[in-house]
This record gives C-alpha cells, structure tokens and sequence, in this order.
C-alpha cells in the first residue's frame, strides 16, 4: 500500500511539472546532387522520423575541410526540434589560406538548397540557409542571389573583412595569453599585414555590408557572448547598423550566454566543452517554426562585452610593403655574405674584425630565429607560450637581445671607423662599407619587427 501510494504521488509530480521530453531519434538519408558548375557533390539529410513537409536548412561550412562532427551536431539538434537539416560535402579544390572564392561556394550552397527543396520530408517554402564562421559570408552571399531562400541563419558571422577579423582575433588571442608589446604587435598586426599584402591571405578585402543590405529574407543572427575569433558585439552592431540604413526589420539579432565561435558552452571562450549551448537549437528551431511571426519586427539582445574594439587593418606603405621587406632582407644577407667571402682576401681585411664578425653573426642569428619563432607560433596557435618575462616569451626576449647586441657591434665598427680605415687598402673600405650597409639595414628590419622595440 505504501508503494502504490509513492508510485501514485510520483505520477502526480510529474503530471505538473511535465514529463522530460522523450529523445527523438534522427533519421539520415545520404544524397548526391549535381552543383552549379556540373560537378556533383554528397551530402546527409537529418530528419524527425517520418517527417513530411517540414522546414528544412542547408548547412554552410566554416573555414576548413567542413569533415569536422560540429555540422552532424548541429544537424541533428536541428532535427530533434523538427527542422530538417542537410550537411553536405564542402567543395576543396583550389581551397587553401592563399585562395578561396566564397562566389563559387556560395553557388555549392545554392545547390544544396535546391536539392534540399526537392525533398519530400521538407516543405520547399520553407527552406533556409545556414552559415558558421567563414560561412557567415558565404550564406549571406547565397541568400542575396536566391528568390527560393526562405530565411537566413548566421553563427558568428563577421560584419568586417576577414583580414580584420583576424586581426582582431590574434589580437584577444595573444592578450589573453599574456603577450604584450613588440611581440604582440608583430604577430597580431605587422605578420598578417605582410599576408595579405603578399596576397597570401585569401578574401582578406571581402566586404560583407553590401550583402547584408541586400538580404530580404528574415535574418537569425547569433554570436556567443563569448566568442574569441569573431568580435561579437561589434558585428552584431554593425548587422543592427546596416539593416536598420536600408529600412529592413525582419531581423532577430541574439547573444547566446557562455557560448563560444561554434555555439559550443565553453568557460572563457577558448575551450569548447562538449554539445551545444543551452537553448542554441531550441532557439533555432523555434525561431523557424514560427515564421514569419517570429521575424515581424526588430528583435536585438544587448551586444556581447568585448575587451577590445575591432579596428581596421591599416594597409601597408610603399617602405613596408612585401617586395621592400624582401629586398631589405635579400640585401642584409647578400651584403653579410659578401662580407665574409672577401675576408678570404688579406689585404682586405680590417684590422679590428671582431666587431664585424659579431655583428655578422648576431644578425644572422636573430633572422633565422624570428622568422622560425613568427611562423612557428602563428601556426600552431598555442594557448600557452611557455614562460612570459615583460610579456614576452623567453626565446622572443633572446631574439631581442641578439638584435640588440648587433646594435651594440654595429655602434662599435662605426665609433671605430677613423683607426679602422687609416692607410686600410681600398678593398678594405669597400668591406667595411659593405659590413655598415648591412648592419643598417638589419636595424631597420629589426625595428619592424619589434626586435629593438619594447
């Protein structure tokens, strides 16, 4: 009796406060379908069981391959709130850092719609985009061409260039890490504006604000209050900015707490804890459900605190550009290596060397290191850099007092100039010449690079 009355009082609880929602399990039915340029490409469709002319989305791909789990994650949130999902193959070729056309990929992303349309578990009215990260420019840009879009989604999408992106995203990255001054303004800034000054950054000058003012489908836009890669107060301003000048007010801007770039929960923004946020699908999936209601007037959540203001990448000036620094540093090597082999000659030789030889060297050495110390750490992208001494890493301070003892040789072979020089032969002038050309255009180099900066 005593059972059956707990048993009873328990049914009883759980009829007010509602019984957990059964887990729904998503059906996967792989496709092929043929893109704009006649290739054809594969993809997974995420449905409710049984659906029937429900809403449906194409998934954009971020930045990368587009193998990662992050897609079938969220396809299948988005099943389980009854919306339809296809994740499909991301093209690769001719997809690398140096190139990439977000007009053919949103072309891909068009084809998927229509495939997608096609289907019978969707309603081809009611079929949408959405775009993650570097996806953030290409489904906006698919949504502008296309009368069959329904709406659009965004996560974490940039209302700035991708260089100024980046640049503001090397930027949290290394303050957050505790770098500071020289080193983190040639990482954070001078690299990157060598990048794409060289063109090897690809789409750097994209400018999505034309794209965003020509969207008339309703817009979603979500960022992660969190979010270290994409500045997310400052876009979701700009988005507001832009839709409000071209009179548009079927958008809903939204900060998702303690989310990061992806959608993911995460403690500061750098690591990704497992699943998505809390209520990212639910809102999704509402928003979806619900239109157009949903999308009827202006909808913003308060921007997200950011640290820093995004800012523009300056361009670079004619004595920086690419071709400048290579000749600089062509000519520093050309003019020590000539140094050196003309040492062979014993009339030419100065008769103090040991400057020369230590101004050689060190500068050498500090070229070799920072090129191997910038690439190094600019690919790998560590959250920890060792030891910091006046916000710099130990192998940055040894670059920086190598750079400052060639300073040092440099000041000595010139203090030195007039006994060096008395009755020395004409080839030993030229020498040394050749050894001051060098040295100076090393500190110039140098202080481009913060070596002999603060």
């Amino acid at each position: 009796m005593l059972f059956r009355r707990i048993l009873l009082l328990a049914f009883l609880f759980a009829a007010v406060i509602g019984f957990p929602p059964a887990h729904t399990q998503t059906t996967t039915t792989d496709i092929t379908f043929a893109r704009g340029d006649g290739t054809t490409t594969t993809g997974t469709v995420h449905a409710p069981p049984g659906a029937t002319g429900r809403p449906g989305v194409v998934l954009v791909h971020g930045s990368g391959d587009g193998t990662g789990k992050q897609f079938d994650l969220v396809a299948k949130a988005l099943a389980d709130v009854g919306v339809v999902a296809l994740r499909y193959t991301k093209r690769t070729e001719d997809y690398t850092p140096m190139h990439r056309d977000y007009s053919l990929l949103a072309d891909d992303a068009l084809a998927a719609l229509a495939a997608l349309r096609a289907r019978p578990e969707v309603d081809p009215s009611m079929v949408g985009i959405w775009g993650l990260s570097e996806g953030g420019w290409v489904a906006p840009l698919a949504a502008s061409r296309s009368a069959e879009a329904a709406f659009l989604i965004t996560i974490a999408a940039n209302s700035r260039p991708p260089a100024t992106q980046q640049a503001w995203a090397n930027e949290t990255w290394l303050a957050a890490a505790g770098v500071r001054g020289s080193m983190k303004d040639a990482l954070a800034h001078n690299a990157l504006r060598q990048l794409v000054a060289a063109g090897q950054f690809a789409q750097a000058d994209y400018d999505p604000i034309p794209v965003l003012a020509a969207i008339r489908q309703p817009v979603l836009a979500i960022w992660g209050d969190k979010d270290r890669l994409t500045p997310p107060g400052d876009s979701l301003r700009e988005f507001q900015a832009t839709f409000d000048r071209v009179g548009k007010t079927n958008y809903t801007l939204r900060t998702l707490p303690d989310a990061q770039h992806g959608g993911h929960p995460t403690t500061d923004g750098f690591d990704k804890l497992p699943g998505l946020a809390p209520g990212y699908a639910e809102l999704m999936g509402e928003w979806i459900t619900g239109l157009p209601a949903t999308a009827a007037g202006p909808s913003v959540d308060e921007p997200a605190v950011q640290e820093r203001s995004v800012r523009a990448l300056e361009p670079t000036a004619w004595w920086e550009s690419t071709g400048v620094q290579l000749a600089l540093l062509f000519g520093v090597v050309l003019a020590f290596g000539g140094y050196v082999v003309t040492g062979l000659v014993r009339t030419w030789r100065l008769s103090t060397p040991l400057p020369g030889r230590i101004l050689v060297c060190t500068t050498l050495i500090a070229i070799a290191g920072t090129i191997v110390q910038l690439g190094s750490l600019l690919t790998n992208r560590a959250m920890s850099f060792g030891p910091l001494l006046f916000g710099r890493t130990l192998p940055w301070l040894a670059l920086q007092a190598t750079a400052l003892a060639a300073l040092v040789a440099l000041g000595f072979v010139l203090a030195r100039a007039r006994p060096v020089l008395a009755g020395a032969s004409t080839g030993a002038r030229v020498r040394w010449a050749v050894l001051v050309g060098g040295g100076t255009g090393f500190v110039l180099w140098a202080l481009y690079w913060g070596l002999l900066l603060p």
